[in-house]
């Protein structure tokens, strides 16, 4: 056996390998400590690239199910002042069919042409006053709407609306009906009829729009799922392998340790020699 005073080999190759012990010890700790495999960009350079790409795009998708959302609850704005301005007409049509009758009088016909006059006025109010945020609902403005329902540029991620109800008496034709009148009364039962149909169309688009958008949210939600199990896949750490690697390198570092110990033993036949 060669004895080296200059150059103790075996304790260097011991103390190399107690630092890269080292190094995986802590990096073993600092993924169980945050849950994620990829700490660092330098702990893996392109499963960081892909993983924060994918992460971007995921939060894209969770602001579009926000955007959808909102674009929802427009909607039932709407369609909850409609619902009220249907159930007026269904009084003014109670109303219309009682006045037509020969049962009442005309002093009852003029009590009942009151109360018609009111539900007119609020019928009318209503379409003034639907809004949502700045945007009035059911004043046929004609104003168009684009949602950005997806991640990504273009028409394919965005869907468009056009507000064109007009719901004021006026447009539904009620702003006339007088019902203080038996042959009036008459009359407006078939112009009662007519708004009637015109509410149940505006119903019906605004419906046929948020249907749309409900399985445009179910879609997304899909996506989200899907690309949260991908990123998690590539940067969340398996805590069980994890904890292996950590076990595995502090006993290879305690190894190590006895190892250095016992290079640098090796010098004491030098010191026997030299005495």
């Amino acid at each position: 056996m060669s004895i080296r005073i200059n150059s103790n080999s075996a304790a260097i190759a011991a103390r190399r390998y107690i630092t890269k012990n080292e190094r995986d010890a802590e990096q073993a700790l600092r993924a169980i400590a945050s849950g994620k495999r990829i700490v660092s960009a330098k702990d893996d350079a392109a499963g960081f690239a892909i993983s924060e790409s994918l992460r971007g795009q995921q939060k894209g998708v969770n602001q579009s199910m926000k955007n959808v959302r909102m674009a929802q609850s427009m909607i039932q704005t709407a369609e909850g002042n409609l619902n009220e301005q249907n159930n007026i007409l269904i009084r003014l049509r109670e109303l219309g069919v009682s006045s037509a009758s020969d049962t009442i009088g005309d002093n009852e016909r003029a009590f009942i042409n009151k109360e018609a006059t009111q539900l007119i006025a609020e019928f009318d109010r209503i379409s003034q006053t639907a809004r949502f945020g700045s945007k009035q609902l059911l004043n046929g403005s004609g104003e168009e709407f684009t949602y950005q329902v997806g991640p990504f540029k273009g028409p394919e991620n965005t869907i468009g609306f056009k507000l064109e109800a007009d719901t004021s008496a006026t447009a539904v034709g009620i702003d006339s009906v007088d019902l203080s009148d038996q042959d009036l009364a008459l009359d407006a039962l078939e112009i009662i009829d007519e708004a009637v149909l015109k509410i149940a169309d505006a119903r019906s688009t605004f419906g046929a729009v948020q249907s749309r958008f409900q399985y445009t949210y179910d879609v997304l939600g899909v996506q989200d799922e899907n690309l949260d199990a991908a990123v998690s896949t590539i940067a969340d750490a398996d805590i069980a392998e994890e904890v292996s690697k950590l076990t595995k390198a502090q006993i290879l570092q305690d190894a190590g340790i006895m190892v250095l110990a016992q290079a640098n033993q090796n010098t004491n036949g030098l010191q026997r020699l030299l005495s």
